[in-house]
């Protein structure tokens, strides 16, 4: 049961790299994403840890926001 539930959430955390466009803008090659992900790890782990994990949590909250919002029929 473990093993199903860590593979999903591996699958979903897969989706967000694909929604969010780093599949695309990388051109599928996974060094390029595997380094920019360790790059967004550096930024978060800095001086100013604090002020930009609270600004991509916004940004993500209004993009899921704004696609809940668009898939909603009226």
């Amino acid at each position: 049961m473990q093993r199903r539930e860590r593979t999903r959430h591996l699958i979903e955390l897969g989706g967000l790299v694909q929604k969010a466009g780093l599949v695309d803008l990388a051109d599928d090659d996974r060094a390029t994403l595997y380094g920019a992900m360790l790059e967004l790890v550096a930024r978060a782990q800095g001086d100013d840890a604090g002020n930009v994990l609270a600004l991509w949590k916004r940004r993500g909250k209004r993009a899921f926001d704004a696609e809940t919002e668009g898939s909603e029929t009226p």
